[in-house]
C-alpha cells in the first residue's frame, strides 16, 4: 500500500459524523450530505471516519464497514481516508485492522484499549501494543489517538515519544487536554520522531494548539464548520497572528456552543445538531448511550448556525 507520510495529512482533517433517521437507522443521504458539506478537497486534507464523532461504537461491524465505503467512493482524488479502530485488546485490534483495510482506509488511528488506563499509559505496555500492531501489519499507517491525561488514556510524554518512534507510525491525533501536556507532547515526539504528523484535537482551545505549532487540525468540529477551521489553520500557516485571532473570533461562538455545556460527551450530537440547522441533515439524534440536545440548547444552537450560515461555517 502506499505509505503516507506526514506531509498528506498537513491541513484540516474532518472526523465526520453519522446522522441516524427517524428508527434509528443510518441515514445515507444525510451523510452524503455531510460529506458534500464538509469533506471536499477545498475543506479537508484527510477524512477521517469511525471514531468518536461517528459513534463508531454504537455501531455494527457492517455499518462501519459501509460508512467506510461510502465515504472512500467519495474521497477518491488521492487524499487519504483515516479510519478509526477502538478496541478492548489486540485480537479486536488486528480485526478491526483487517476490516479498515479491506474497506480502502490509508491510515488507522488506534484508540487505546481499555487496559491502558490504571496506570498503564505511563509503562512500557503502549509501546509494546504498537509494536504488535506493527509486527502484524508491517505496512500499514498508524496514528495514535492520544486522549486527555485525566482519563487515564492518554500515554505519558516519554511512552507517547516511545510510540512515535516507531517506524510505521505516522500521525498522532494530540488530545491531550491541557496546554502543558500538548507542549511536552510535541516537543518530545518532534525530538525523538520528527517526520510524524502532530494533528491539534483539543477541541476547546485550537487557537492555543495551532499558535504553538501543529502539523493539521482533526476535529468533529470540521464536519460543520469546515470553513471556519480552514481559516484558521490558514492564518497559522501564513504566520499571520492578527488574521489567526480574527478567524478565531469568528470560530469561538461555535466552540462554545459545541464544547462548553455539560456534559462534554454530547459534543457530537451538537455538531449534528448544528447540521440540521444549517440545512444538511434532518435529524441530530444519537444512539444511545448519548441522549438527544435539550430543546434549549437546541434552540441556542441554531441561532448561533443560523447566524453564521451555511456558506461560512
Amino acid at each position: 500500500m502506499t505509505r503516507v507520510t506526514s506531509a498528506a495529512l498537513r491541513g484540516v482533517t474532518v472526523a465526520t459524523t453519522v446522522p441516524f433517521t427517524g428508527d434509528g437507522s443510518i441515514d445515507w443521504k444525510g451523510y452524503e450530505a455531510t460529506l458534500e458539506h464538509c469533506a471536499r478537497a477545498e475543506q479537508a486534507a484527510c477524512v477521517f471516519v469511525n471514531g468518536h464523532a461517528g459513534e463508531a461504537t454504537a455501531m455494527t461491524a457492517s455499518e462501519r464497514a459501509e460508512v467506510l465505503r461510502v465515504t472512500r467512493a467519495f474521497v477518491a482524488d488521492g487524499r487519504p481516508l483515516m479510519a478509526g479502530v477502538v478496541p478492548t485488546g489486540l485480537p479486536q485490534a488486528l480485526s478491526q485492522i483487517e476490516a479498515a483495510l479491506e474497506g480502502g482506509a490509508d491510515v488507522v488511528t488506534i484508540f487505546p484499549p481499555e487496559a491502558i488506563a490504571g496506570g498503564n499509559a505511563a509503562t512500557q505496555a503502549g509501546p509494546r501494543f504498537f509494536e504488535a500492531l506493527q509486527k502484524e501489519f508491517p505496512q500499514v499507517p498508524l496514528s495514535v489517538f492520544q486522549f486527555p491525561v485525566a482519563s487515564g488514556f492518554g500515554f505519558s510524554t516519554p511512552m507517547l515519544a516511545e510510540i512515535a518512534a516507531i517506524d510505521t507510525v505516522v500521525a498522532i491525533k494530540e488530545g491531550s487536554g491541557t496546554i502543558l501536556a500538548y507542549e511536552e507532547n510535541v516537543r518530545a515526539v518532534k525530538a525523538k520522531a520528527p517526520d510524524v504528523a502532530i494533528l491539534a484535537s483539543n477541541f476547546n482551545w485550537f487557537f492555543a494548539q495551532v499558535a504553538f505549532g501543529a502539523d493539521g487540525i482533526l476535529s468533529g468540529l470540521a464536519s460543520v464548520a469546515p470553513r471556519l477551521l480552514n481559516r484558521l489553520w490558514a492564518a497559522s500557516e501564513a504566520q499571520d497572528l492578527a488574521a489567526m485571532r480574527a478567524a478565531y473570533d469568528a470560530l469561538y461562538p461555535v466552540v462554545q456552543s459545541i464544547y462548553h455545556p455539560a456534559p462534554v460527551v454530547d459534543m457530537h450530537t451538537r455538531i449534528k445538531e448544528g447540521l440540521v440547522a444549517l440545512g444538511v441533515i434532518d435529524r441530530s439524534t444519537p444512539r444511545l448511550p448519548l441522549l438527544p440536545v435539550t430543546p434549549e440548547l437546541a434552540a441556542q444552537l441554531r441561532e448561533v448556525f443560523t447566524t453564521i450560515g451555511r456558506d461560512n461555517a
